[in-house]
């Protein structure tokens, strides 16, 4: 193990002697970070970053929420302006004024805050983004033409409100592979995409490195890490603590880089179930979007003391299922959805949430919270019970306490009270919606994509918290295309395919090969049972 002067860890050998990644190609730097310094009212976001990405190099940057990553990639981008510090690329310096200047110096970028106009189709938004104008049915056929190239399919007439988060993932890395960049910026662009999209888009990105591309990839996921760069470079606090070659490091190796401690494995004992919370009896519903799924005579019970998970590709009827869940699209037949018994298909949100029920929808800043409240305010959104609204009034105190209790319980980095949400890292939002919503201890939680976007430590530790609110008798239904995260949290699990759920499995009794199958539709009994329902 060698150290360079102010970068922190570096580190040579592979404990294991791990097979190494592809050697990027050597050359003049594309990009070069000096000094790097971002300040904000109270927050040192990037603290004299250094940082070199050469030709074809796909180069991983490290670190947990709150670490300055998603900052300085948006200094990169030109979305915020560096305090101090210099950036060159292709030996020029420059500062992007904005992302329009990046994308015509080549630069590229991924969001994990997708930044897609919501009233606009898919093609609609990709144009936005392409510097010279274009015709939009030419454009329609290369949307679907990268998308089956890539493994990545989306429909260009579709509006964007109307996709779920994986269909809009799929949008943002089309648009910027579309613009042929020199540097492609991926922030966290595998977190809800499925195992089989992912190992396309990590063969994509191969190929565009072996082109001369050049990838700056955050990630939370350790093993595409390991597998798909070349180096990386580790942040903490806004500092460089670390530079590796990834293909040399364990897991292990590589979460104590970024946390500076061994990973926490969540405990999963055996569940004590208890009675049905949660019925799902029949359900059947045309979806409001002429281009969603409609669901089809779901069936689901999940019961007191137990999570079950729901895997399965996205757009195949989960953001559906979803809101009729929620509340908030209300249905026809009182009792095709039940909480603790009672018929509640007809029933607002605000009246499940009375019963009972608590939800973490997939979107945090479009309706898991409101970016321009303060985290207060957010809190009483959903968490409005007694303890803290008496007599029609709000007991601020009350509020004020509730809110730093799940901020100090769910490490919401730089955070108080008065935070505005849109203020936090999409890992710290994703913190502060989960905690909101499992510290009112609800008889039935519902919750959608957990862990998203946030750092293995806090991945940890929100699967144990939904662990322990399991073990204290709360029904728990988890819908998630993280297969890793089903297996490691679920008693049992279920696939959607095309707004059909399959029977539950134990999740001891399955595996991700199974799911896998399960997940193009081919469960024992569903070719007959689509059958029937089409005749």
């Amino acid at each position: 193990m060698t150290a360079r002067p102010g970068s922190g860890v570096d580190r040579a050998a592979a404990p294991g002697g791990a097979p190494l990644a592809a050697t990027a190609p050597p050359g003049e730097p594309r990009l070069v970070l000096a000094g790097i310094r971002k300040v904000y009212p109270g927050v040192v976001a990037n603290d004299g970053i250094d940082l070199a990405v050469m030709p074809g190099e796909i180069h991983a940057l490290l670190g947990e929420n709150g670490a300055g990553k998603s900052t300085l990639v948006k200094i990169v981008y030109g979305l915020t302006p560096p305090t101090s510090g210099t950036m060159r690329w292709e030996g020029r310096r420059v500062v992007p004024r904005d992302p329009a200047h990046a994308r015509r110096l080549g630069i590229g970028m991924v969001f994990q805050q997708f930044s897609l106009f919501e009233t606009l189709t898919v093609a609609e938004n990709v144009a936005l983004a392409l510097s010279e104008a274009t015709d939009m049915a030419r454009l329609a056929r290369d949307i679907v033409e990268a998308g089956e190239r890539h493994g990545l399919p989306v429909d260009p007439r579709r509006p964007v409100h109307a996709l779920s988060a994986g269909e809009r993932q799929r949008v943002e890395i089309i648009r910027c592979l579309l613009q042929r960049p020199r540097l492609l910026i991926m922030d966290e662009p595998t977190s809800v995409l499925t195992p089989g999209a992912a190992r396309k888009l990590f063969a994509t990105l191969h190929g565009l490195a072996r082109d001369g591309c050049s990838v700056l990839y955050i990630s939370h996921k350790l093993d595409e890490i390991r597998e798909l760069c070349h180096t990386a470079t580790v942040l903490r606090a806004g500092r460089v603590t670390g530079r590796c070659d990834p293909a040399r490091e364990t897991p292990a190796s590589l979460a104590r880089l970024m946390i500076g401690s061994d990973l926490p494995v969540p405990r999963h004992a055996p569940a004590r179930s208890g009675r049905v919370l949660l019925r799902v009896a029949g359900l059947s519903h045309a979806s409001a979007d002429p281009f969603g799924t409609d669901l089809e005579n779901v069936r689901l019970d999940v019961r007191a003391g137990e999570i079950v998970g729901i895997a399965g590709v996205s757009g195949n009827g989960q953001r559906e299922l979803l809101a009729v869940l929620s509340g908030e699209e209300p249905i026809d037949d009182a009792h095709a959805v039940q909480i603790d018994g009672t018929g509640a298909g007809r029933l607002s949100a605000l009246q499940r949430r009375r019963l009972g029920l608590a939800f973490v929808p997939e979107g945090r800043l479009d309706v898991g919270a409101v970016g321009a409240m303060t985290l207060a305010e957010n809190a009483l959104l959903t968490a409005h019970g007694p303890s803290l609204v008496r007599g029609g009034l709000v007991d601020f105190a009350a509020v004020d306490a509730y809110t730093r209790a799940c901020i100090a319980r769910f490490d919401v980095r730089g955070a108080t009270p008065r935070t505005r949400a849109r203020a936090l890292s999409g890992g710290n939002q994703q913190r502060f919606i989960v905690g909101r919503e499992v510290l009112q201890r609800p008889k039935v939680l519902v919750v959608a994509q957990p862990t998203l976007g946030v750092d293995i430590g806090a991945a940890a530790f929100i699967r144990q918290a939904l662990l322990d609110l399991r073990d204290a008798g709360t029904a728990i239904l988890v819908i998630s295309e993280e297969l890793e995260e089903l297996f490691e949290i679920c008693d049992a699990l279920a696939v959607i395919a095309n707004g059909r759920l399959s029977p539950l499995r134990p999740a001891g009794t399955t595996g991700v090969e199974e799911i896998g199958v399960w997940m193009g539709g081919a469960w024992p009994g569903a070719i007959a049972a689509a059958g029937a329902h089409g005749a």
